[in-house]
């Protein structure tokens, strides 16, 4: 096995049929063909047993918050697994359900056929209800693989309550793993053995029509909400331009290593720099690894695992032996990305308001009957029709390009805390918010900085109105921190809104 034991997981009690028609990718959370554990397992299975390797990609149309902006970035990613995986011996099948319940049967089927069945281990959203799914096939060995950052998530010891204590903990721990990475392309030399999608299958759930997929490369957006327009999602919910799929994810990256990464340390707070990697859709979606953005990283520093620097003791700068700003842009991409996927993973309530550490729920309850001097509706937070100029444009980034910048994001959540009538509400509206337009909505990284806003992962402050203990932001201060004309000028103004 070249790919970590850690990072396999057996799912039930099945050894490989070596009889069955074909090996079983089924591609759930992890939707790339590179620098993906996943795959690879599966691979070595179909080499192994010398049999075609099969990829079934589906898209539900019954997700929560569905809606054309994330069906398409998703379906950006399958048109380019299509035109790359086009004259090899790999069959792939993307499956877009045109209405619930459509493609119940499907994953059993291929399955009833397989020698082995290989999905995405992942804590992202919807994936423990998959992979309950996928524990209940019988007849061969179905095994569930982490791809999803550098340190396996099997590996966390237990539940971190802050990045500091996290980061104490890869310093330890990481090394180790950093030299076990996936294979950047899985399939190349492959010696696979030609596969082909069923007949009955294709026949009962037919592939993806060629208007989401196109013919030579991504079709237009317009042309692709066109055909979804008879998909029961929801079209107010629109595409913001960005487009979904590896090929976007690398150009993200290779601008941000341009032109962003030696100025991120002290400039990502500003959200007139452009010094932001802006990656996290991506990440997401699962269309660029964790591994790939680091290799990329260590690469343009001329890095390796020897600059590392004891003592390991939970410093924040210094430790991995990089530039001041790289080291800040990999905290982030390591240390926060995976306090939020190891919580999620060991917590399947994570999005609760009773998880809070009770030293928050003391507080807010203390201050629960505090005056407001504001209070809006979801109807007002969601139109950005607050009193607050700031918050405003922040929400309107969020609902016209799908993200809010790093910064503004803490502050639009805070904001939220202090305008609505009780936590548990600024708790139901921030994910309804992010959930519903982020296109890095839905992941674990959103739900800590969500129950970041609300105390998670941090410590008690000075005690105040509303907040309690809570740590609180202002827009004022945020004003006096942050460069935001340019910003302003785009997200400020109701007429600038796009």
């Amino acid at each position: 096995m070249t790919v970590p034991e850690i990072r396999v997981r057996r799912l039930n009690g099945s050894t490989p049929r070596p009889s069955g028609d074909h090996v079983l990718y089924w591609m759930t959370a992890t939707r790339r063909l590179g620098w993906n554990y996943a795959l690879e397992r599966a691979v070595e299975h179909a080499r192994a047993l010398e049999r075609p390797l099969l990829i079934l990609e589906p898209l539900n149309v019954d997700y929560r918050w569905a809606a054309d902006r994330h069906h398409l970035f998703v379906i950006d990613g399958m048109a380019e697994h299509e035109h790359a995986l086009r004259g090899t011996p790999v069959a792939y099948h993307p499956y877009v359900e045109p209405e619930p319940r459509a493609g119940r049967g499907l994953l059993a089927v291929l399955a009833a056929r397989a020698c082995a069945v290989v999905t995405d281990d992942s804590p992202v959203f919807f994936t423990l209800r998959l992979l309950q799914a996928a524990a209940r096939l019988e007849g061969c060995v179905v095994e569930a693989v982490d791809s999803c950052g550098l340190l396996p998530l099997a590996a966390a010891e237990k539940t971190y309550t802050a990045a500091y204590h996290m980061r104490r903990f890869l310093h330890k721990t990481l090394p180790p793993h950093l030299s076990e990475p996936p294979a950047a392309d899985p399939l190349a030399s492959a010696g696979l053995v030609d596969g082909v999608v069923p007949d009955d299958v294709a026949e009962r759930w037919p592939r993806a029509p060629a208007a989401l997929l196109g013919e030579d490369g991504l079709p237009e957006q317009d042309a692709m909400v066109k055909a979804l327009a008879d998909f029961p999602i929801d079209h107010a919910v629109g595409p913001t331009g960005r487009r979904g799929g590896h090929a976007a994810a690398r150009a993200r990256l290779d601008a941000f290593l341009d032109d962003g990464l030696e100025r991120y340390g002290e400039e990502r707070r500003d959200p007139d720099s452009g010094a932001s990697s802006e990656l996290s859709p991506w990440l997401h979606y699962g269309h660029i690894s964790t591994h790939e953005v680091f290799d990329a990283v260590a690469t343009r520093e001329g890095w390796a695992p020897s600059r590392i620097s004891p003592p390991h003791d939970g410093r924040r700068k210094g430790w991995w032996g990089m530039s001041a700003s790289a080291e800040s842009f990999v905290d982030e991409l390591v240390t926060w990305r995976e306090l939020g996927y190891v919580y999620n993973r060991r917590n399947p309530d994570y999005d609760r308001y009773e998880t809070l550490p009770e030293w928050v729920l003391e507080t807010f309850e203390k201050h629960a009957d505090d005056p407001r001097e504001h209070v809006y509706s979801f109807e007002e937070f969601d139109s950005a029709a607050t009193h607050d100029e700031l918050w405003n444009a922040a929400q309107r980034q969020l609902v016209g390009e799908g993200l809010i910048h790093n910064y503004l994001r803490m502050l639009w959540g805070k904001k939220i805390l202090e305008w609505t009538e009780h936590p548990r509400d600024a708790l139901d509206v921030m994910v309804e918010l992010n959930n519903r337009y982020a296109l890095d909505g839905r992941d674990p990284n959103s739900y800590s900085g969500i129950m970041w806003v609300l105390g998670r992962f941090d410590r008690g402050w000075p005690e105040r109105a509303v907040y309690g203990k809570v740590r609180s932001m202002s827009s004022d201060s945020t004003r006096r921190k942050v460069r935001l004309d340019r910003y302003l000028e785009r997200w400020g103004a109701q007429e600038s809104f796009v």
